[in-house]
């Protein structure tokens, strides 16, 4: 019988995490905080990569990006969807006020942890900022 290794462990462990949070947003039936939702991400991802930043070294990811197809394919697919992601955020954190080439640039260096930070500020910003339903 093979044995699972702690990095299949791992893999498993974000794939569960991901089908849960995906569906929580699918079925939620109230609006989320969406903020509180980012931030925790936030953390939780910022954690794991400064563990693996300290264990790995600071550019371990560009071996794992360049040693075959798939670790180009991986690496073309996270520049396509952060891209994507800013052209969608970008102009509402501009209407909120937030100073966009600062998140920008964080994204670029650290990929998902610069967008998480960016989003969760982006939605308090929206959430406390918004005209009140009263008038």
């Amino acid at each position: 019988m093979p044995s699972i290794t702690s990095y299949e462990i791992l893999f498993l462990a974000g794939a569960a995490a991901a089908l849960l949070v995906i569906a929580t947003i699918a079925l939620a039936k109230r609006p989320l905080d969406h903020a509180a939702l980012a931030a925790a991400l936030l953390g939780g991802f910022g954690g794991y990569s400064a563990v693996t930043v300290w264990a790995e070294g600071p550019i371990g990811f560009v071996e794992n990006h360049s040693v075959n197809l798939w670790g180009v394919q991986v690496w073309y697919d996270l520049i396509i969807a952060l891209s994507v992601a800013l052209v969608f955020v970008a102009p509402r954190a501009r209407a909120v006020g937030m100073r966009v080439p600062l998140y920008v640039l964080a994204t670029g260096l650290t990929g998902s942890i610069g967008l998480l930070a960016m989003v969760a500020r982006l939605f308090w910003l929206e959430r406390t900022t918004a005209p009140s339903a009263a008038g």
